[in-house]
Order: C-alpha cells, then sequence, then structure tokens
C-alpha cells in the first residue's frame, strides 16, 4: 500500500508519511546492481538514516529530527572546523650593543679616502634637486629651506660655520653617517671627523642656496627629522 512501511517483525503494519515511505522504500533489485549496493531492509535503511542526520546535525534532538523528516526537507549542517591562527613570530634585530659589538657602522681604514664619496655627492645633489623640483632663481627661500631641513644629508657637502669650540670651525667635508648628536664626515685629506651636533651651527651649499643647520635643534635622526616640523626663527644663539 503506497503511503505505508513496515516496521519490526509480525504482521502488523504501522502507518508513516509518504515522504519516510520513500526514504526507507527498499531498492529494487535491477538498481541495488548497477550501483553495487547490498540491499537493506526499511528496518536497517531506518538505522542508517536516523544515524546519518544524527551524525550530520549533532545539535538537533532525535525528536526535532523527526519533525523535520515529516514536515519538511532535511537541510544538513556543515560544522566547519575553526581554523587556529598561527601567531607570526616577529624578527628581532639587533640591540645596540650588538651593532656595536659587530662594527657594522664602523668605517674601514682603506675606505676612508673622499675621492671614493664623490660620487655619492653627485648623487646628493640630484636628489635634492628633484626634491625641490629644481632649484631656479625665483624659487621661494623658506619652501627650498623647510624642504632641505628635512633631507637626507648622507652626501652632503658640510662646514662647520660656528662652533663653541674653535677647532671644530673649518671643517668640511662629506656627510658619511648621520647619527642622533654627530655627523661622520670625510675631508679631502683623507680623515673621518667626528663632529657632534651640540653648540655648532653647520652649512651646505647647492645652486647657490646657502641652507644653516642650528645643531642644537637638529638632534634628531635622519629618519625621524622627516616627520619633525621646524619652526622659522630669526637668529638661534649657540
Amino acid at each position: 500500500m503506497e503511503g505505508e512501511c513496515r516496521w519490526g517483525a509480525g504482521p502488523s503494519l504501522t502507518r508513516c508519511p509518504a515522504p519516510l515511505a520513500v526514504l526507507y522504500r527498499r531498492l529494487p533489485p535491477q538498481e541495488t546492481k548497477e550501483l553495487r549496493l547490498q540491499p537493506q531492509s526499511s528496518e536497517e535503511a531506518k538505522a542508517f538514516v536516523n544515524a546519518f542526520l544524527k551524525l550530520s546535525m549533532p545539535k538537533k534532538k532525535d525528536k526535532a529530527i523527526q519533525d523535520m523528516l515529516t514536515r519538511k526537507a532535511v537541510v544538513l549542517e556543515h560544522y566547519a572546523k575553526k581554523k587556529t591562527k598561527q601567531k607570526r613570530k616577529k624578527t628581532k634585530g639587533f640591540t645596540a650593543k650588538q651593532r656595536r659589538e659587530m662594527r657594522l657602522f664602523e668605517i674601514e681604514p682603506k675606505q676612508q679616502r673622499y675621492a671614493i664619496f664623490l660620487p655619492l655627492h653627485q648623487l646628493w645633489k640630484q636628489y635634492i634637486r628633484d626634491l625641490c623640483h629644481g632649484l631656479r632663481p625665483e624659487s621661494q627661500p623658506y619652501v627650498v629651506q623647510s624642504k632641505l631641513l628635512k633631507a637626507d644629508l648622507h652626501g652632503a657637502i658640510i662646514t662647520v660655520a660656528k662652533s663653541k669650540c674653535p677647532s671644530y670651525v673649518g671643517i668640511t667635508g662629506i656627510v658619511l653617517q648621520e647619527f642622533k648628536r654627530v655627523f661622520k664626515i670625510i675631508t679631502k685629506e683623507d680623515k673621518l671627523k667626528v663632529v657632534p651636533k651640540f653648540n655648532n651651527v653647520f652649512s651646505f651649499e647647492i645652486d647657490g642656496f646657502i641652507s644653516y643647520i642650528y645643531g642644537n635643534k637638529f638632534q634628531l635622526r635622519a629618519s625621524e627629522r622627516s616627520a619633525k616640523k621646524f619652526k622659522v626663527r630669526g637668529s638661534i644663539d649657540l
């Protein structure tokens, strides 16, 4: 009889809804043979379906699963496993002590020659021209000065114009390294000089423009100086 299925042994019949009858109906022998399936009784089919639904919907109770079977189509739930995010290990750089011990910033004596760094100075001049969009006579000095103060000075030829220590006045050379408190420059005599910024006034010239650096207000690293806002002052004492 359509719409009926036999559950359990014995002559008694238990009426069940049409969808369940179709679900638990035994496959015809021909289809079973084509699909290479082992024939199952209605009880075995019922047990398999219940176990499969319970595994697919672990949060549902048995009664709720049966209600879903009799009233509407079953939408199987999918529970994706939560992926644990692996924390990326940050690469730690060298400490200041380690850099000093490895002598990373030391220039070898055989490399301390003025002529070697002249090409660096030519590159720096071109860099400044590009930064200031060309240095022309009609360029506004204030705009040029503000850009020069934030520029990278590695490769610039600077001169100590004023100093509280007379022995520093007149030292001229190419900037090889700039630190927070000192400049390392190479002179034409191939001598490496370490000149402090504090209590010194420096000057450099490019294409007729002369810029002055007051070391007391310039004690910053090159990377920090690019974001620094310098105030315009008429004169600054040492």
